[in-house]
Formats: C-alpha cells, sequence, structure tokens
C-alpha cells in the first residue's frame, strides 16, 4: 500500500507539472537563441541552463553581460532574482526537511518556480500525505519540466537564428510566470507583496542594470511581511473580544 500510494503520488506530480511544458519549451528555446546570439557556444549555453536552472537569473545575467555590466554586478543581479528560491526553500522545509540528504540535496537542485508552486498547493491541500508521498509529488513535478528545459536549451542553441521572428518566443516569459503566481494569491499579504513589487519594478525601470529588480524584490517582502503581521495582530485582537 505505501508504494503504491508513493506510485500514486508522482504521477500526479507528473500529470500537474505535464501542461508547464507548453511555456517551458518556448522559454527554453528562447534562451537558447539569445545566448548563441550573445555570443556563447552550444556547451557554455547548456553549462548555463544546468548549472543555473533558473530561467529569469539566467535572462538577467545574459542581458547585464550584454550591456558590459561589471562582474559583480552580473552575480549581484543574478542572486537577487534568484534570492525567491530561499524563500521556496525555507516554505518547503516543514514538509520535507525530514527527508535523507541525498534527496534534498536533488530536491534543492530542482526547486524551481514551477515545482514549488505546485508542491506548495499540494502540501497545504492534503496536510496528512506522508514524506516519501510529499518527495514522490514534488520529483514527479519536475520530471516533465526539466528534462525539457535542457532539451529545449539544446534545441534553441543549436538552430539559432533560423527560428524566424514571427513566432515570437518571448511570450513564454511573462506567461509562465502568469501561470504559476494567480493561483498563489490567496492571502492578503501575498496580494500586497505582488502589487507592491509590480509598482515598483515600474517605478524603478530606469535604475541602470536591472537593479530596479532588486529594489522591487525588497520592497515586496517588506510589504508582504508587514501586511502578513497587521493580519495577525488583528487576529489576536478579535480573539480577545
Amino acid at each position: 500500500m505505501a508504494s503504491s500510494s508513493v506510485k500514486s503520488a508522482y504521477w500526479k506530480g507528473v500529470r500537474n507539472g505535464a501542461p508547464f511544458i507548453l511555456v517551458v519549451s518556448p522559454f527554453a528555446l528562447l534562451f537558447g537563441v539569445v545566448a548563441t546570439e550573445a555570443g556563447l557556444n552550444v556547451f557554455e549555453t547548456m553549462a548555463f541552463s544546468i548549472v543555473v536552472i533558473a530561467g529569469a537569473a539566467q535572462f538577467t545575467a545574459l542581458q547585464l553581460m550584454n550591456e558590459n555590466a561589471p562582474t559583480l554586478v552580473v552575480l549581484a543581479s543574478a542572486l537577487a532574482v534568484n534570492l525567491r528560491m530561499a524563500m521556496y526553500s525555507a516554505s518547503l522545509t516543514p514538509y520535507i526537511g525530514g527527508a535523507p540528504m541525498w534527496q534534498r540535496a536533488w530536491a534543492a537542485y530542482f526547486t524551481v518556480d514551477q515545482a514549488y508552486a505546485l508542491s506548495i498547493i499540494e502540501y497545504e491541500t492534503h496536510p496528512k500525505l506522508t514524506l516519501p508521498e510529499r518527495m514522490a509529488y514534488f520529483f514527479g513535478v519536475v520530471t516533465p519540466i526539466c528534462p525539457n528545459w535542457y532539451l529545449f536549451t539544446l534545441i534553441g542553441a543549436l538552430v539559432g537564428q533560423s527560428i524566424p521572428q514571427e513566432m515570437a518566443l518571448d511570450f513564454a516569459v511573462p506567461i509562465t510566470f502568469l501561470a504559476m503566481i494567480g493561483p498563489m494569491l490567496r492571502t492578503g499579504a501575498h496580494v500586497a507583496a505582488a502589487m507592491v513589487s509590480v509598482t515598483l519594478a515600474l517605478l524603478f525601470a530606469w535604475v541602470p542594470y536591472n537593479l530596479g529588480l532588486m529594489i522591487a524584490g525588497i520592497g515586496g517582502m517588506m510589504a508582504g511581511a508587514q501586511a502578513e503581521l497587521w493580519t495577525e495582530r488583528k487576529a489576536t485582537q478579535e480573539d480577545a473580544k
């Protein structure tokens, strides 16, 4: 029974992650094209995707490299974009923190936006899942996503400029994040963080080297934290009455 439930959780993750192929594939294809146009060879492009495995940070770093930004700025900007991964890890720890080290190591590597978004919703919706079932679901989600990220990065790097501009592959970037963020805006704190970060990103779009994104990210986190504290204080006051 235990083995059956773990397999069931894995395949449920595969099914839930499969629709993201529709946006991850063109996203990766676009990165492969842009990276080779920027002067990276196929090996460098693939190493970039396999080692970093974070599309937003990869595009940020690539753009700054094209602008001849200082190395420190490139690294700091990519790190700032990827700071959300630290928050993802902290959020997942109560659910999968007890897994064996090797599983946690692989989970840390494969913690991408889609894996986190689907997994945290599954864990919160089904709190009685066992630890093996949670891990199986997580790895099920990344099974159709990450291999396709590598594959389509390679295809993009190989075909390069032969892809017609009419295909407009860049549509995949905003659609991917909208598909993930939408279902996660479940509380006032989430909405506050999203609204403040979007507003600040627009207001500080003029800041060189995309550093406005760092400002927006920090501001969004502060707004979300304050909104959550305000909600908790309000709930405490109501319980005291």
